[in-house]
């Protein structure tokens, strides 16, 4: 069936899957001032590109393209992202082994300072604090 479609309409491959060789597939000018936003902007000053969007729009051919576009650059690194959808933590964590950074959980405040957040003995609660008296206002009219 499918053969046939490609036969009538004259294509190569079938543009409905993921495995449409990165030759084959269209640049349309957007997705050129895209790509070429990101080599002289975020290339020369450096930071991250994130492609959003609805279903069916085009992100992963997008994605791809851009791999391929910026694989060839000096001092640029492309990685694509496994599990998008994981919680924060396992988000940078993931980064950090797709970059070859070394990261550490974050300590808490009284681990990181423990002068400057001294421990209470147990079953002691801490002072309220006084409030001071606001300044009056008057209304104009």
């Amino acid at each position: 069936m499918m053969s046939k479609l490609r036969d009538l309409y004259g294509l190569k491959y079938n543009p409905l899957t993921p495995d449409v060789p990165i030759d084959a597939l269209l640049v349309t000018p957007r997705i050129a001032d895209f790509l070429w936003r990101i080599e002289h902007g975020l290339c020369a000053e450096g930071g991250f590109a994130m492609i959003i969007g609805a279903p069916g729009l085009g992100k992963s051919v997008t994605g791809r393209l851009s791999a391929r576009h910026l694989e060839g650059l000096r001092d640029v690194m492309v990685a694509p992202l496994q599990k998008p959808q994981s919680n924060v933590a396992d988000f940078y964590r993931e980064l950090g082994e797709l970059f070859g950074v070394q990261l550490r959980p974050h300590l808490s405040s009284p681990q990181r300072h423990p002068r400057r957040h001294p421990r209470r003995p147990p079953g002691r609660r801490p002072r309220p604090r006084r409030r001071r008296p606001r300044p009056a206002r008057a209304r104009l009219t």
